[in-house]
């Protein structure tokens, strides 16, 4: 459904720190940088996407969305601990419950959320298969 999603953050620096760690852990390369005009950004690319981060481009302070969370689908519950452990260590921190199991209407999810140093909310979901 979604082509990219590109995050605003502050220090990019020390945000790239924290997504290598965080994705790393996915399997995704780091960053790599690409400069457009007065805004750094990194770029982490798969097969079926893209995700970013960079300085706003008008200059001004990049805030989160309250509200807003972007997920990352996990193969495993360890994945998602793992995901999870590595934003801790690189500068997040983690909010909502703690990593484990809920029941939504959908059936059983795994989830563990974190907001990156610049306060966006990260989530890493399992979604058993199918029985």
């Amino acid at each position: 459904m979604f082509s990219h999603v590109i995050l605003g953050v502050n220090d990019l620096e020390t945000s790239r720190k924290f997504y290598d760690a965080l994705l790393g852990t996915l399997g995704i390369k780091p960053g790599v940088h690409n400069h457009n005009g007065e805004a750094g950004r990194y770029f982490y690319r798969t097969a079926t996407g893209l995700f970013g981060i960079t300085t706003p481009i008008n200059g001004e302070p990049a805030s989160h969305g309250n509200g807003s969370t972007t997920g990352f689908a996990m193969s495993s519950t360890e994945q998602a601990d793992a995901f999870h452990a590595a934003g801790v260590a690189n500068g997040g921190t983690t909010c909502e419950d703690p990593p484990g199991w809920r029941t939504a209407a959908s059936g059983q999810l795994y989830l563990a959320y974190l907001r990156d140093p610049d306060g966006n909310k990260i989530c890493a979901l399992f979604r058993p298969p199918k029985a």
